[in-house]
């Protein structure tokens, strides 16, 4: 057998640093999360806001993190989920639905901060890109976008989010290049179309598919769009739908949930709760002294054991305090019976 060199020895193993465990699960881009939290240190403690967009299978999340020394903190959050409310109720995934999200969070930041007056946003949605001009009082809302481990391409659905966060009044620094319809020039820039990205922004894209498959294949198109037929939405109805939608989360963000609703993804309730829902408790409440007093009385009267109370209110004990008393009595009778007796004596003789 040859010679095999040794590389990793024991210095290397004794030097070994575990890398992070975000970082180990392949969940978090330290180096990209590094540079946009890093602070200038003549800023000490002024929070550096992210607008964090993640989407998963079933939901798209649009949320406004500030980092601290030991966490993150949540300044406001939107989800897909809640478009229900404002009249989405079917394809709560598409670039459409991502849009109304990120409009969603921008208009709840802008109530929460007092600036909805201020900075209403971009009002004419026609696709063209808008940036947030700052006031002559107070500044826009600022946060960077963060879009973890998702791959930047032309189209994707948290350029959606992006979109619809800046036409609600938020300042998100950001190019054009990536929204659906742009592409390279020949002459080497970038090139976008507005009309294409309006089409996005209103599920023209779903419509389209939708008016071709039905075309082309109709048992197809009822089994893949089952949900839309069910509840009577077609093609020609999603712009509507939309522009509804947005119009309501410019007029009450934070709409409360209906008597109806349950929540994440569950079922409508048949009848709306009746009174004040009744909280559980899984430890026993404190009681007080005289409770604990009462509640030992109880046990001990199960047992058959009796009060002394309740012997001395029937009269058949007396208090602890009345024999020596009587005692005392007996006493005080027998020495004034003892010189009665005395005196007595003395007068006979």
């Amino acid at each position: 057998m040859g010679f095999v060199k040794v590389v990793k020895t024991k210095a290397y193993f004794k030097r070994f640093q575990v890398k992070f465990k975000r970082r180990r699960q392949c969940k978090t881009d330290y180096v990209a999360r590094t540079a946009m939290i890093q602070q200038d240190k003549n800023k000490y403690k002024t929070p550096k806001y992210r607008f964090v967009v993640r989407i998963t299978n079933k939901d798209i999340i649009a949320q406004i993190f500030s980092s601290d020394l030991t966490h993150d903190v949540c300044l406001a959050s939107a989800y897909a989920h809640e478009l229900k409310r404002f009249g989405i109720a079917l394809g709560l995934t598409n670039y459409a639905a991502a849009y109304a999200t990120g409009l969603l969070l921008a208009r709840r930041v802008n109530v929460k901060y007092g600036l909805d007056k201020e900075y209403e946003g971009n009002t004419t949605i026609d696709g063209t890109d808008y940036n947030v001009e700052a006031g002559p009082e107070r500044a826009p809302f600022k946060a960077l976008l963060d879009i973890g481990l998702t791959r930047t391409t032309t189209g994707a659905r948290i350029f959606g989010a992006l979109k619809g966060a800046c036409d609600g009044g938020i300042d998100v620094p950001h190019k054009d290049r990536r929204f659906p319809g742009s592409k390279r020039e020949e002459d080497g820039g970038w090139g976008s179309d507005p009309e294409v990205h309006r089409k996005y922004i209103f599920g023209g894209h779903v419509a389209a598919y939708m008016t071709k498959l039905q075309g082309d294949d109709e048992e197809a198109y009822n089994k893949q769009f089952k949900r839309f037929v069910d509840a009577g939405v077609g093609a020609d109805d999603l712009e509507g739908i939309y522009e509804a939608a947005h119009a309501k989360i410019r007029k009450d963000p934070n709409l409360k949930r209906g008597p109806l609703e349950k929540g994440y993804f569950c079922e409508n309730r048949e009848a709306a709760r009746k009174g004040e829902v009744e909280k559980k408790r899984w430890r026993r409440a404190a009681i007080s002294l005289a409770q604990r007093k009462a509640r030992v009385r109880v046990k001990l009267t199960a047992r058959g054991v009796k009060s002394i109370k309740d012997e001395i209110a029937r009269g058949v004990a007396a208090p602890r305090d009345a024999a020596p008393a009587a005692a005392a009595e007996a006493a005080a009778d027998d020495a004034a019976g003892d010189e009665a007796e005395a005196e007595t004596g003395e007068g006979d003789e």
